[in-house]
This record gives structure tokens, sequence and C-alpha cells, in this order.
């Protein structure tokens, strides 16, 4: 008797052992196989596409992006996207990346902003929004998520936000918690980072817009939140919505400190 339970045990031990041993191997076969696609990165060519986009004197004013102001004055892209969602004077919102190049299109260029708005993502002018999107944020890669809460806007959002993380319903009675809210969670061969709390490096906030190798696109923050709630079977928030600028500033200021590692490479 005392040597089957010994040896069960022993068994048990050998499974729990070979389980992590395979999990950890995963782990960091999938952190080797982005760190050859890295070299060559095809987000590089959205980041390319973006920056002409910038340059060019396009739309019903024939008008180029130079003079959009995205929180460090017109123009200034260097440490812009860390400081993004932040709260604007001119449109009493507080606006993240994509909303603020939305509305620079619409009073720069004289594109219609809320047809943008209802664009499909990876179609029309949302295509171009997640390209520009690209270049602006990798002129800040490295630098450290810094996001403003001095406006009590801001600070409104914040807890907006963290009752959103929080917030569970949809069929299957999910919340972004139920992914992200504790340690040791994963989808798959996945790891699911903690993001009520600065996760590090290059993860989390601190890694999207990032080209999913998956499908072969070009995912924009606004995308992946929007992909978030369709998997906890939640309705689809509307592009440029304060849900999602909520849920955003809660994700990018507990991600304080961590360096972006954008343009990153995702499944």
């Amino acid at each position: 008797m005392r040597t089957t339970k010994a040896l069960t045990t022993l068994a048990l031990g050998i499974l729990a052992a070979t389980t992590a041993m395979a999990q950890k191997s995963a782990t960091q076969s999938i952190e080797e196989y982005r760190a050859m696609l890295a070299d060559g990165n095809p987000a590089e060519l959205f980041e390319a596409k973006g920056e002409d986009l910038w340059k060019k004197k396009r739309g019903p004013k024939n008008a180029s992006l130079e003079q959009c102001d995205l929180g460090k004055g017109p123009g200034v892209l260097k440490g812009a996207f860390v400081e993004l969602p932040r709260y604007f004077a001119d449109t009493k919102k507080v606006q993240d990346l994509e909303m603020r190049l939305v509305i620079c299109m619409e009073t720069l260029q004289g594109f219609n902003g809320a047809e943008i708005s209802k664009t499909p993502f990876g179609r029309g002018e949302m295509a171009n929004v997640t390209a520009l999107a690209t270049y602006v944020a990798t002129q800040s890669k490295g630098m450290k998520f810094n996001l403003p809460q001095s406006h009590e806007t801001e600070r409104a959002y914040y807890e907006v936000g963290k009752r959103m993380f929080f917030q569970r319903g949809g069929t299957h009675d999910f919340s972004c918690a139920s992914c992200h809210g504790e340690e040791g969670k994963r989808i798959r061969l996945q790891d699911l980072p903690v993001l009520t709390k600065n996760p590090g490096d290059g993860i989390g906030f601190a890694a999207w817009p990032a080209y999913r190798v998956s499908n072969g696109q070009m995912w924009s923050m606004q995308l992946r939140l929007n992909d978030c709630y369709r998997q906890q079977r939640f309705p689809e928030p509307a592009f440029g919505s304060d849900a999602l600028a909520a849920l955003s500033v809660y994700l990018g200021v507990n991600a304080k400190g961590a360096a972006s590692a954008v343009p990153t490479v995702k499944r």
C-alpha cells in the first residue's frame, strides 16, 4: 500500500515537472520565434507608410499632418506616444493616439472624422490611421510610459477605466481581469501579463501597435481592446468611444515606467 502511494506521488511529481518544463519550453520557443521575426519585422512597412502619410499633402485642404499637436506641441512626435491618452483642451476630451490623429485629419486636412470613425479596421482611411499610429508610436520607442494625471478629467477616466477592467458580463461572465488580473494565466501557449501593474518593458500596453503574424495584419491598441471585448462576448465598443479611452488610460497609467517596444510582433 505504501509502495503504491509512493509510486503515485512520484508519478505526479514527474508529471508536474514535465508539464512545467514543456510550458517553459513553449514560452521560450515563442520568444525565439518573435526574435527571429523582429529582424525584418513586417511592421516596418506600415511604419514607412505612416511616415509618408504624415508628410504627404492630402484631403480637401491638401495639407499634411506635420502640424498635428499630439500633446507635445505642433509637429512634435518624440515622446508623444508614451504620454497618451491625455486631456486636450481644444476638444475638451481625453484622447488616445488614434483618436487624436482623426481629429488632426479632420481639422488640418479636411477629412470627415465621423466617417473615418465608422470605417471598419483595416479599410480605407482607418487603415491609414493604423499606419500613422505605427509611425508616430515608433518615434518614442524605448521611452518610458508616463501618462499625465494632472487634469481632473484624466483622473476620472482612470477611475472609470479601472471599473471597466473589473466589470464582469456577457454570456461567459468575463472581465478584462479574468485574463489579466492575476499571475500564471495563459491562453494555449500565450502567457497573459497582469495589467493592474507595470508588467514590464514591451508587454501589455507598451507593445501595441503590433504586427499579428496569425492574420498578417497590423493591430492598433483600439483594435486590440475591441477584439478583447469580442472574445469576452461583450458588444464591441465603437472606435473613439469614451469607454476605450478610459480603459486605455487605466492600462497606460498602470504601465508607468515600462519602455515602449513598438512596433512589436505578436502571434
